[in-house]
């Protein structure tokens, strides 16, 4: 902390805008990525969700199958009381036991319409469930294919930037480290305000680089001599002068060229 205090406001400049300019390297690169980290995570939860989907429609026809298979089994039994009965109605001692046997003759065969009434519904289902399977397969199997592509394309950018983000972001660290933590937290403020992320920026042409608002010539001279920090009134950003932004950005290009 002691090294922090005793830093001069031109050097407290110059850390502020180099961290900008390091900053502002690391944000270009995550834009070359884009919407792809969401694009890769969205089509992971559709693949997932398709999936679940699929198991859960094939346990579904697994089990209409199970059922159908039950009430073929149903029938089969019904028909072989229908014989048993109609076979007992030969040896009846009376016309109310044949009766009673014909009534269940009767309500044996109600059983098996119904259970065979069932079984067509059921193999309609069937044919439905089949039909969205497939249709449920062909869209799992596009979504995975594109999947496949988003995640080799996020790869192959990752594996050309991953090096150089990791370097720029330990420099960026390197750099907060020296800037004292009142106007640290100015600066990430400022950062997250504003659209393109520049919270420092240079007089170019004798207006603010963030807003293009004229800097009154006064002002300009005070920003020139590095004696306090200036900010911008229109856009709240910390301003330096052009020479000192120069010399940095050219110390920073040696910087990167090295990555």
């Amino acid at each position: 902390m002691a090294n922090i205090k005793e830093l001069s406001v031109e050097e407290k400049l110059r850390a502020l805008y180099d961290l900008q300019l390091i900053d502002t390297r690391i944000d270009e690169i995550r834009n070359v990525r884009g919407e792809l980290p969401l694009e890769v995570e969205d089509l992971e939860d559709e693949v997932a969700g398709l999936t679940t989907r699929l198991d859960k429609l094939k346990a579904d026809l697994e089990g209409i199958e199970d059922n159908i298979k039950g009430k073929k089994v149903a029938i089969d039994n019904h028909k072989e009381s229908i014989k048993k009965y109609t076979k007992q109605q030969e040896s009846v001692r009376n016309n109310r036991e044949f009766n009673s046997l014909t009534k269940e003759v009767e309500f044996q065969e109600l059983e098996v319409q119904l259970s065979e009434k069932q079984i067509k519904e059921l193999k309609v289902t069937i044919e439905h469930k089949k039909d969205v399977i497939s249709k449920s397969k062909e869209q799992l199997e596009i979504k995975t294919t594109h999947l496949k592509h988003k995640k080799l394309e996020l790869e192959s950018i990752m594996s050309e930037t991953a090096k150089e983000e990791e370097f720029l972001i330990a420099k960026s660290n390197d750099y907060e480290a020296l800037i004292e933590e009142r106007l640290l937290k100015a600066y990430k403020r400022i950062r997250s305000s504003v659209r393109n992320g520049l919270a420092v920026v240079s007089i170019e042409r004798g207006a603010s680089a963030g807003s293009f608002f004229t800097i009154p010539p006064q002002t300009q001279v005070e920003i020139a001599s590095r004696k306090k920090i200036i900010t911008d009134e229109h856009s709240g950003r910390i301003l330096v002068d052009h020479a000192l932004a120069e010399e940095e950005r050219e110390k920073m290009e040696q910087l990167f060229s090295t990555i």
